[in-house]
């Protein structure tokens, strides 16, 4: 039994132990002189880990009694969560060597906040949530402080510990809750309490604090307070990593707990997600307008596409679910694009943030610019990119649920976001002349600034098949 067991957590327990033994061999070897095989090694192993995954065979498997799920939602996410998170430590490599960042704890931080994150889209009890939770968290505290000669990344790290501790808590009690009224704290055990109409309302409560803390870890508002300081404050490569593989690890988390535990009573949940989607959808449109600092820019950005995303699990359907998750492949693709564009945002060797140093960029980089400019154009879901379909995905799932006054909310929002994303586009082409940025000449980020924007182009024939996995990984959550 134990075996089986073992057999099914096999690559969370392959990466855990790689990151305990290489933190040991790292300690007592080089240290620092170490940091970029670390990281290089680090990426190869998320790779490596992401193909196993990918090939698995398909089905459903549960371990230890139901805590740990393997099923196909659990895999795709996982793929999404390793790939981009290998994705991140390559385009950070020399960005964090330039600035005396690259430490060899960095990427061993990350693959410990990873091992997290494939343990919170895989957990099948409230225990095991909480534990991917609280490990994912507690590395990333440390990483948005990695800069700790800037007041800055200082005060980021300490505001993302503190409210963190704070969702923890909310998060904690709501789980109490639940047990108390559902006698268990498995899924499969609390759904068969949870029936619609019919739930005790201290199980409601547990699921309304439930939700609240989940809110804060996919910073969907009004639950996103940290997010623009932490994306200001961490180092860019940082904030690129909290901007990909922890959101969608949360989202799984969320699409998780909602329908394993409370998939029998949808209408009891779903008018607390549409208002968490409307919230951020409108929050994360206006709040980004006045912005100028570009990093702020992207985090109330995430905050928007987070309520899109959490559009689709409002519909509380299969739909619902596979269009969360293609719109969180395509938003994190998108993401791993833009933000190797503002790594590569720098003057006399230093990093710059203001979107007024984007002017007349196309000029000088022509090519650079109309990347930035597909991306934009993607990210504000302009047709026919990728991005368009996306957000089309979860409109359709929305409207398909009776939920037609969320989709016709998310439509004005994405039309009032879109002119954030097109202000760089202007500030690239029709800005006034200065002396802008200096020519960035890093394969990996303007190979990473390219692949991105080529598959907002390419995508629109099929979606790279993505469509068609996310639906399997979809129906073996909702049955």
């Amino acid at each position: 039994m134990i075996q089986a067991d073992i057999n099914i957590i096999l690559p969370e327990l392959a990466l855990a132990v790689y990151a305990m033994l290489a933190l040991i061999a790292l300690v007592y070897t080089g240290k620092d002189s170490m940091a970029r095989l670390s990281l290089w090694v680090t990426s190869g192993v998320f790779v490596v880990l992401a193909a196993w995954i990918g090939f698995l065979p398909a089905g459903t498997n549960t371990a230890f009694n139901g805590m740990f799920v393997d099923d196909g939602f659990a895999r795709f996410a996982k793929v999404v969560i390793l790939l981009s998170s290998a994705a991140i430590l390559l385009m950070s490599e020399n960005y964090m060597a330039q600035r005396d960042l690259l430490r060899f704890e960095y990427p061993l931080l990350v693959a410990l906040s990873v091992v997290g994150m494939m343990m919170m889209v895989s957990s099948g009890d409230l225990m095991a949530l909480y534990m991917g939770l609280e490990l994912q968290s507690l590395a990333l505290y440390v990483v948005a402080t990695l800069r700790r000669d800037s007041a800055k990344s200082t005060e980021a790290g300490l505001k993302y510990f503190v409210l963190g501790a704070l969702s923890s808590g909310l998060l904690l009690y709501g789980a109490s809750l639940i047990y108390g009224f559902a006698g268990t704290t498995q899924f499969a055990g609390i759904i068969e309490t949870a029936h619609e109409g019919h739930m005790p309302l201290g199980l409601i409560f547990g699921l309304v604090f439930l939700i609240a803390g989940l809110a804060f870890k996919v910073s969907a508002a009004p639950f996103h307070m940290w997010t623009p300081d932490v994306y200001e404050g961490a180092p860019t490569p940082i904030t690129a990593f909290f901007a990909t593989a922890p959101k969608v690890a949360a989202m799984g988390l969320f699409a998780r707990v909602v329908h394993d535990a409370f998939g029998d009573a949808v209408a009891d949940w779903q008018q607390i997600v549409a208002f968490l989607s409307v919230v951020s959808m409108f929050l994360g449109a206006v709040a980004a307008i006045g912005q100028h600092n570009i990093k702020r820019l992207m985090a109330y950005s995430s905050i928007a596409h987070m309520g899109f995303a959490l559009m689709g699990l409002a519909a509380g359907t299969a739909l619902g679910v596979e269009a969360m998750l293609v719109y969180m492949a395509i938003y994190v693709t998108m993401n791993i694009g833009t933000f190797a564009f503002i790594m590569s945002m720098e003057k006399d060797g230093q990093p710059v943030t203001d979107i007024a140093s984007l002017n007349m960029l196309s000029k000088r980089e022509p090519l650079k610019a109309l990347a930035m400019l597909v991306l934009m154009f993607s990210l504000a879901g302009v047709p026919p990119l990728v991005g368009f379909f996306g957000k089309f995905y979860v409109l359709r799932a929305a409207y398909d649920a009776g939920l037609g006054w969320l989709a016709v909310a998310g439509v004005i929002a994405s039309v009032i976001g879109a002119f954030y994303y097109l202000r760089i586009v202007y500030f690239m082409y029709f800005g006034t002349e200065n002396d802008g940025l200096d020519t960035s000449n890093n394969p990996v980020l303007w190979g990473a600034l390219m692949a991105s924007a080529a598959i907002m182009v390419l995508g629109v024939i099929n979606l790279f098949g993505v469509d068609g996995v996310a639906q399997v990984a979809a129906a073996t959550l909702v049955n």
